[in-house]
Parts: structure tokens; C-alpha cells; sequence
């Protein structure tokens, strides 16, 4: 599996403008229900900050990788926001975050294959100081699967 497999280019968006945590996961998991990878927004929110309360999923590198498994996913996706600027949140490295990459993966077994293999693989891409600078700087979907080309 690929980044270009999973990521749909009708859950990204780029020059986003939240000030928060809490805008920039409800604006990404709202692309998640209009595009058919979620059932509810509530439910999934819950599950992703019962998550967020066991500990950072800023990466540093002004990246965050929120997650948790739901039984509100109904297809296995990505939501990727790029903000313009940086918003508070609880990192490795103490500096906020820019780049958001919303995981929806069901609470079952699959689910839970899913998420080891969709960190593994964003953790991998994510590594690459070049891949990081072109993501933070991407302007449309487009340039979002450039940057993890």
C-alpha cells in the first residue's frame, strides 16, 4: 500500500484557516462524512479524543497524526489539512501544529491492521525533512500527493 492508495483528494484541504484543535478536527471529519467514510461526526469525534487523552499525536515537525479506532468508520480513510498557521497542540517537539492527518479505521480486527499499517506508512514519508517542507507548503490536493510522491 502506497500513500496515493489511501489518500482520497476529496478529504484534503489545504489553506485551512482553524485556530484550533477542535475546528480543524470537526472541518476534517466533516470531508469524512460528506465522502462516505463516516456515519457520524459526534461518535467519531469522541473516539478520536479518547485517543488524543492517552497521549500527543503531534509528531513534531509541526505535524499531528490524530487518531482512534471507531465504530463510526464505515471505509477505511485519510483527512489531511493543511492550516496556515500554527495551532496549539500537544507535540513531541513543544511547537504546534500546521499539518493534520485525520485517520478514520474501524474498532474491529481489519481496523486495527489498518492503523498499524497507515502509521507505519505516514511515519515512513513523514520522516523525510523534504517531504514535511513540501507538504506544510502545499496549496491544493494536488500538491499534497505531490509532496508524499
Amino acid at each position: 500500500m502506497e500513500v496515493k492508495d489511501i489518500v482520497d483528494l476529496k478529504t484534503v484541504k489545504t489553506n485551512m484557516n482553524a485556530k484550533t484543535k477542535d475546528e480543524v478536527l470537526n472541518e476534517l471529519a466533516h470531508l469524512l462524512l460528506e465522502n462516505g467514510y463516516i456515519t457520524e461526526i459526534d461518535g467519531f469525534m469522541r473516539d478520536i479524543y479518547a485517543r488524543e487523552a492517552e497521549g500527543q499525536t503531534g509528531i513534531g515537525n509541526y505535524i499531528a497524526i490524530p487518531h482512534g479506532k471507531s465504530a463510526y468508520v464505515k471505509n477505511i480513510g485519510v483527512a489531511i489539512g493543511i492550516n496556515k498557521e500554527e495551532i496549539p497542540w500537544e507535540t513531541l517537539d513543544g511547537k504546534g501544529v500546521k499539518g493534520i492527518i485525520l485517520f478514520a479505521v474501524g474498532n474491529d480486527n481489519e481496523g486495527a491492521n489498518s492503523h498499524l499499517k497507515l502509521l507505519s506508512l505516514f511515519a515512513r514519508k513523514l520522516g523525510n525533512d523534504e517531504v514535511v517542507k513540501d507538504l506544510l507548503h502545499s496549496n491544493s490536493s494536488a500538491d499534497v500527493m505531490e509532496a508524499f510522491a
